[in-house]
């Protein structure tokens, strides 16, 4: 047993203290607490709480600190504010950047819209939850107080699915995502179906009212086209596909996307996805669209033609790792948007970077990718405008950046040797 004082919060939402010369990682600790707590590695467990942060309020949930899916819930609003913008502060101060960080932006809305549960099977019984942080082991619980009232119904419904696949002994997960016509299941980890296990999740998606219900994307029952609203466009969603994971962060990145691109006439949108941005965007420009998801860009030109008075709206399925649209592809375009996923667009920033468009905006889900995509763009000679933090999952980790860089007039692109 420890005797710890915790410093601060980590990238990971832990607490960080000092046992003698060594870091250790304190989950569910808070800046400025004195903890005992059983020391294994640089992995720490609180014992008792000698002395609180004035900093921490109650958990609203019961499973907090035992389910992984939330790492800073204790933590009072304006403290938690500070952290996570500090979470894209300190990521850029890591790459060599000084930029300004705007205030967090908060999103959550009315809660997150789509969630995974794993299930684990023990003696034919199916458990299911989430994960606990850092670990193999799954915590069961009865509900998530952080999803939209939409998907109430998703746990009973997943443990239904779950126990008729639980004599396989498979890890499963089963993706539900809430739609205008009732909940989208995609289950995972199952393989193929047999016919008799076919004819009973059948019966369990009419019992549980779910819109759809696929396997790895293949079709078991659909009782209604899953469709989600997006700007004008309503959009068939491909099983599983991307979506931001509340409604309202999905408005937020949005209108700032809208925002800094207003007057361009021709906008590429890169990662478009089922067309978050470009949906919005051919309301007022000529938009070219590009992502490596197939039947994701094949929705959004199936809304696209389903809606009214919108602007062309052309593009492809491609891989943009593998074939970045180049400088001389991205000449034609007033503006640039790209959210790529957690990785990064490296290859397709040092285009972008190569390239002379005025108006860029880069939106992420990670703040060390981000930073590292940033630099590459102003190492090209562009300026960045604004950078916003928006949280649109409360209590993690993970904050969604919407950055702005711009080129001006004088700023000319350096020689391609500049950049690597």
């Amino acid at each position: 047993m420890r005797k710890l004082h915790i410093e601060r919060l980590g990238h990971r939402g832990e607490g960080i203290a000092r046992d003698g010369n060594a870091r250790v990682f304190v989950p569910y600790a808070l800046p400025g607490e004195t903890v005992t707590a059983e020391v294994e590695g640089d992995q720490a467990r609180v014992v008792e709480i000698i002395e609180a942060s004035r900093e921490r309020i109650a958990p609203f949930c019961p499973h907090y600190a035992h389910c992984g899916g939330c790492a800073v819930q204790a933590l009072a609003p304006s403290a938690y504010a500070e952290w996570k913008r500090g979470l894209v502060v300190t990521a850029l101060r890591n790459a060599g950047l000084s930029a300004d960080v705007a205030p967090l932006v908060d999103a959550h809305g009315a809660g997150r819209r789509r969630v995974t549960f794993h299930a684990r099977m023990e003696k034919g019984h199916a458990r299911v939850g989430f994960m606990a942080a850092r670990s193999h082991e799954m915590v069961e619980i009865g509900s998530c107080p952080l999803l939209v009232a939409e998907l109430a119904g998703a746990l009973p419904a997943a443990r239904a699915i779950a126990q008729i696949l639980a004599a396989r002994g498979k890890p499963l997960d089963l993706a539900f995502t809430a739609t205008l016509d009732g909940m989208d299941v995609d289950l995972r980890g199952a393989g193929p179906l047999e016919e008799h296990e076919t004819n009973a999740l059948i019966k369990a998606a009419e019992a549980h009212d779910l819109g759809r219900l696929s396997n790895h994307g293949r079709l078991v029952a659909l009782r209604r086209p899953p469709l989600v609203q997006i700007g004008p466009a309503r959009v068939p969603v491909p099983p599983g596909c991307f979506l931001q994971a509340t409604e309202a962060g999905e408005q937020a990145i949005a209108a700032r996307v809208l925002e800094a691109t207003r007057g361009a006439k021709r906008v590429a949108d890169l990662f478009c996805g089922v067309g978050a941005f470009a949906l919005r965007l051919v309301q007022g420009a000529r938009v070219s669209a590009y992502d490596s998801a197939v039947e994701a860009v094949e929705a959004m030109f199936a809304a696209a033609r389903g809606a009214a008075g919108l602007k062309p709206l052309d593009g492809a399925a491609r891989d943009l790792f593998e074939r970045p649209l180049s400088a001389q592809e991205l000449a034609p375009f007033d503006a640039v948007v790209f959210d790529p996923p957690r990785a990064g667009a490296l290859a397709q920033a040092g285009e972008i970077a190569r390239s002379q468009v005025k108006t860029v905006v880069a939106v992420s889900c990670s703040a060390q990718s981000f930073a590292r995509d940033a630099a590459i763009l102003l190492k090209g000679g562009y300026s960045v405008t604004r950078i916003v933090p928006v949280d649109q999952f409360r209590h993690s980790p993970h904050v969604e950046i919407v950055a702005i860089f711009s080129r001006g007039e004088g700023q000319k692109r350096p020689k391609r040797g500049l950049l690597g």
